[in-house]
């Protein structure tokens, strides 16, 4: 059954990251009946729609002239037309233009509605192998190694799982920053060319994965996406300050009034503190 759309709707549809057959059928439904296809580049858009059949009118929508596309976009929905965006691949506004668009909408009171399909992140982080069930999402890291080494310092206590998306040309500098920065030993996945004809999912060490890709250059080539360990979490992440009085405390009172008094200064876990003053005995 096709998808009827709804007039004055902005819909954002996720399209393939590689292979054209990741497509949904809602999203080919919602493609071929809307009035216009707000793309990022509308030359290669065009080949997924001609792959597809769909004709469709498209106007070009990109970083450079989102904010001058807002207007007239959000004049056109208001005049009852329907107008689907979409990115060069994957969700679009996850790492790609639309954030501005999307925003003006919704403060406009228009009705904004989301095709779900491919993203990048997600699939690399699917087959990973690293943990799933907190991770965060940091986009592309800094082209300048300076700047991007400043951003690996503020992520070095990060226990959560890292997904980032990276430009494969300059992955062995990005991974020499990460040996320096988090230290050789961390964890890593380089998921590349995702769904596409030389799809490379490799894991290892960060000092590993530099010798890997620097004895072969054809893992520098297409579309990258780069995953890194959390930090590992210590037992008791109890600040310095908290165990010195705990210390102090222990030497005259009994440790469930230690702890108690010890928690209730300075808000912490009462139970954390009652295990780490057994650790003291041992």
């Amino acid at each position: 059954m096709q998808t009827q759309i709804n007039s004055g709707t902005l819909y954002i549809v996720a399209t393939p990251i590689g292979n054209l057959g990741d497509i949904s059928q809602r999203a080919l439904d919602i493609l071929s009946q809307v009035d216009i296809i707000a793309c990022e580049d509308t030359r290669h858009t065009q080949k997924l729609l001609t792959a597809y059949s769909i004709k469709n009118r498209t106007m070009s929508m990109h970083d450079h002239n989102e904010r001058q596309r807002q207007e007239q976009i959000a004049e056109l929905l208001q005049q009852g037309k329907s107008i689907a965006l979409v990115s060069d691949a994957g969700t679009p506004l996850i790492s790609d233009p639309g954030f501005h668009l999307v925003r003006h909408c919704r403060q406009l009171g228009l009705p904004v509605s989301p095709i779900p399909g491919a993203c990048a992140a997600i699939s690399a982080l699917s087959v990973a192998g690293l943990p799933t069930d907190r991770f965060t999402f940091e986009g592309f890291l800094p082209s300048k190694s300076g700047a991007r080494q400043t951003k690996l310092s503020e992520l070095l206590d990060e226990s959560r799982t890292m997904v980032f998306y990276d430009a494969p040309r300059r992955a062995i500098d990005t991974i020499e920053d990460i040996v320096k920065v988090l230290g050789g030993d961390r964890y890593v996945v380089i998921a590349r060319e995702l769904t596409k004809t030389f799809e490379t999912v490799h894991s290892d060490s960060a000092i590993n994965l530099l010798s890997w890709l620097q004895e072969d250059p054809n893992q520098l080539k297409g579309e990258m996406v780069l995953i890194i360990s959390g930090a590992l979490v210590k037992e008791h992440d109890i600040s310095a300050n908290v165990e010195r009085s705990l210390k102090l405390l222990l030497k005259e009172l009994p440790p469930k009034k230690a702890c108690a008094i010890t928690a209730e200064i300075f808000q912490v876990n009462k139970k954390d503190l009652y295990e780490l003053s057994l650790t003291y005995k041992k």
